[in-house]
């Protein structure tokens, strides 16, 4: 349905925010109708939301073929973000709670070339799993569950032309350093959808982890990493379908979509519907 060509000054503000939303991997330009179309817009109004986005350098416009692309201003504000610990705080959010229902430590990295890199931790009841903080924490791709539930959902081509050929460390006994074995290891993270280490890095440490993905794009992947010297009430295996909620709820934060109806109680392990 078109929209009305009068507008006030917050739809105004609100269709620029939509016309910005409306950009994806898959849809990397506008042309001037198009927009209008995909948002039942008048074309007059189209245009002028695109200029004026342009103007500010939120877009950019091809003076050949007249589309318009993301702009300079974008990344200078997804920088700023990034800088200012916005992906961290927002992880965080979702860690707390998923700390507090299993009892373990969770945390989340995102990739760091042929690592991955922790930026945000939260401690489990019993404490903390190291006796320095988990932040900063870089993890091979080649050792543990925190970095294998990354690499393993990547596309498998370009995950071996990654690591392929390259030194692996050996950390302990259970270190995967040969290249057949560590092919192993991703395939079976990928054919149950996550991942177990016990050892592999750190030798006093166990491990569950899931990635993070937007679509099937994986960006990250979150972790629950328990002392092998504590006892707890329960195994950690058993918090897996928590694990998958918490990145599904990560995920669909960095996507800026609602969360599904269905969310699992994380302390029994099971689904419950949302009510209003």
């Amino acid at each position: 349905m078109t929209r009305g060509h009068d507008a006030s000054p917050l739809q105004t503000v609100d269709r620029a925010l939509e016309v910005l939303l409306s950009y994806s991997a898959t849809r990397r330009d506008w042309g001037v109708s198009e927009l209008a179309d995909h948002l039942g817009l008048p074309r007059s109004t189209s245009q002028r939301l695109l200029a004026a986005l342009a103007a500010r350098g939120f877009l950019v416009a091809d003076p050949t073929t007249r589309r318009y692309s993301l702009g300079p201003a974008m990344w200078h504000m997804a920088a700023l973000w990034e800088r200012s610990g916005g992906l961290a705080r927002l992880a965080e959010t979702v860690l707390d709670g998923l700390a507090r229902a299993t009892g373990r430590t969770a945390s989340f990295t995102v990739p760091d070339g042929f690592h991955v890199r922790c930026i945000a931790a939260i401690d489990g009841e019993q404490g903390p799993v190291r006796s320095h903080p988990l932040v900063g924490d870089l993890y091979p791709a080649h050792a543990g569950a925190t970095s294998r539930a990354y690499f393993a959902f990547l596309d498998p081509l370009v995950r071996r032309n990654m690591l392929t050929g390259r030194p692996f460390s050996r950390f302990t006994e259970l270190t995967a350093v040969d290249e057949v074995e560590l092919e192993r290891r991703f395939d079976e993270a990928v054919r149950q959808g996550w991942a177990r280490s016990e050892g592999e890095y750190d030798a006093t440490t166990r491990a569950i982890a899931v990635p993070v993905r937007i679509g099937t794009t994986p960006v990250g992947s979150m972790s629950l990493v328990e002392p092998k010297v504590l006892d707890f009430p329960d195994e950690l295996d058993e918090h897996v379908g928590a694990l998958q909620d918490a990145a599904a709820t990560l995920a669909n934060l960095l996507s800026n979509r609602q969360p599904p109806p269905a969310q699992r109680d994380w302390r029994r392990g099971r689904s419950r519907v949302a009510t209003t």
